[in-house]
């Protein structure tokens, strides 16, 4: 495989995966762009992001610009001389004279089978959305949101119990074998971009930390998609006596379930509980500040009687 030189752009965990693979093959990475550090943790110190702590413990060059607006930062990306960008979930939006500086373009490592689930949170949405399956798509970038034309491909299932963490790190992994493979056959002119169908688009939002409150009067097999969907962040929660529970697992039984229960009652000692349709039994729980527990044993531990309606 030609040595090509590179930039790297991106910011989280899912990120990193691509960059190590991309530092293994033994291209040579001329920058890391990433997001600057931002206030994290108790203590609300700067932290650096995933991708800076990986750069740094490589000995790589790194740059944190607050926007690539500005001629002079242009004119510094340019003066690199790439090959080609590699963008992996990095934040911040490229403009044209960004996306035209490198031989090969910049190239976009996208968790999802474009043109579905264009947009910041494709991973969650899938999950929410039911579908059967995802992936990594490989794309040359252009001025819109995911549009651009597509290099490679890779399918994985989704399975009934995965959850975006799972998924998030099954396809890093993809992501990252399906970078370097791109980049060889690019340079080597084996590869051809193909435009996106015009049918099948879909945006994935930005996740907000109020969806993760259940709504009982939903569908259990919503419910437990949600639970899944939103683990780690934001997580599944419901509010009771002014206090928060994390739903950490659950399944969604099948049938009614219900008894002619209104959303939110609780059923029985297993910690079911009835829902607009079905009803959500509820396997790993976590009250605020406190350890996980299974479902049964945080019932024995406390006063909810069944018959119980949960708050929202």
């Amino acid at each position: 495989m030609s040595r090509l030189r590179l930039a790297f752009m991106g910011t989280p965990a899912f990120a990193v995966r691509s960059l190590q693979a991309l530092i293994d093959a033994g291209h040579d990475i001329a920058r890391v762009y990433t997001r600057p550090p931002r206030p994290a943790g108790r203590g609300q110190k700067a932290r650096a992001s995933a991708v800076q702590e990986l750069a740094q413990a490589r000995n790589l060059p790194v740059a944190a610009p607050a926007t690539f607006k500005d001629a002079g930062e242009q004119a510094t990306f340019g003066a690199l001389d790439l090959d080609a960008a590699i963008v992996v979930a990095y934040g911040l939006l490229l403009p044209k004279p960004i996306l035209d500086a490198p031989r090969l373009g910049c190239l976009n490592v996208h968790a999802s089978l474009l043109p579905r689930w264009r947009g910041a949170a494709p991973i969650q949405r899938a999950i929410l959305a039911g579908d059967r399956e995802t992936g990594i798509t490989i794309m040359r970038m252009d001025e819109g949101l995911d549009t651009g034309p597509m290099l490679l491909a890779e399918r994985t299932a989704i399975a009934p119990a995965d959850t975006a963490a799972t998924l998030h790190d099954r396809l890093a992994e993809i992501g990252a074998v399906l970078i370097v493979r791109a980049l060889g056959d690019l340079a080597a002119g084996a590869l051809a971009a193909v435009p996106q169908p015009s049918e099948g688009a879909s945006y994935a939002k930005r996740l907000e930390r109020e969806e993760g409150r259940l709504d009982w009067r939903l569908s259990a097999g919503d419910l437990a998609r949600r639970i899944r969907a939103f683990a780690p962040w934001p997580g599944a929660f419901f509010e009771h006596g002014g206090v928060r529970f994390k739903v950490l697992r659950a399944d969604a039984m099948p049938g009614d379930g219900k008894g002619g229960r209104a959303p939110g009652t609780l059923l029985d000692e297993s910690f079911a509980v009835s829902c607009g349709e079905g009803a959500l039994r509820i396997l790993e729980i976590q009250r605020s500040g406190r350890a996980p527990v299974a479902g049964g044993d945080f019932l024995r531990g406390h006063a909810l009687a069944c018959g119980t309606v949960l708050g929202g």
